[in-house]
């Protein structure tokens, strides 16, 4: 009976053991599944934006956020990408759903995007559906961008998607900017409430595209595709 004890303890403790070990490598191998899954998501986010339209006449360059502006009335962020890589003021940014902002500030190794709900920020846009030029600015909050002086008489609807017009010369044209979210009237004024919001996921971005305008003799060295 006492041999039968011993013994009956000893394999207790080996599966008290086993049992400890076997949640330890659960545990790592759960920790390690996140891993993976979080490596599989950030690989998707970049084929997705690596495979954003960009039209022929446009380069594009990768770029990260380094950090996001904390002050509440400016929507600015700082990218890894500088004067090094050959970015210039002005040169407008994209994710891989539509415009995001433009070049505001170019350090040596870092730039300072404004970002379109900036409410310093405006752009020229178009109404896909029927041509439709309106000006889009920010207005302050993430997720809004507002239309002033669109008459009563202006054919806008709730969905329509507004895509970047060229005028200006900032943006290249026909980039996703935003869609209609709400078109307001009131006979006693002249103009409507217009506002939309942008295609961008401005609130979610870590990558995003710099585009540039392809020189003469890039566009005559670079090979041709079928």
């Amino acid at each position: 009976l006492m041999t039968w004890a011993s013994e009956n303890m000893i394999t207790r403790q080996q599966l008290m053991t086993e049992n400890k070990q076997f949640k330890e490598q659960q545990l790592f191998f759960h920790e390690q599944s996140m891993e993976l899954d979080i490596v599989r998501r950030e690989n998707e986010r970049l084929r997705l934006l690596l495979a954003s339209p960009v039209n022929g006449i446009t380069k594009k360059m990768f770029a990260e956020i380094l950090s996001v502006d904390s002050d509440p009335y400016s929507l600015q962020v700082v990218i890894n990408r500088g004067a090094n890589d050959g970015v210039v003021e002005g040169q407008p940014v994209i994710d891989d759903k539509g415009v995001v902002g433009q070049i505001l500030h170019v350090g040596a190794n870092s730039s300072r995007v404004i970002l379109i709900s900036d409410i310093s920020h405006a752009v020229p846009v178009r109404v896909e559906r029927n041509g439709l030029r309106l000006i889009a600015s920010g207005s302050g909050r993430i997720n809004r961008l507002v239309h002033n002086f669109v008459t009563k008489s202006d054919d806008v609807k709730v969905g329509d998607l507004l895509v970047t017009s060229g005028l200006g010369g900032k943006y290249p044209e026909g980039y996703p900017v935003a869609r209609i979210t709400s078109v307001r009237t009131d006979e006693s004024r002249e103009f409507g409430r217009i506002l939309s919001q942008p295609v961008a996921k401005i609130d979610r971005l870590r990558y995003m595209l710099l585009l540039s305008t392809v020189s003469d003799s890039e566009a005559t060295l670079a090979p041709t595709q079928d």
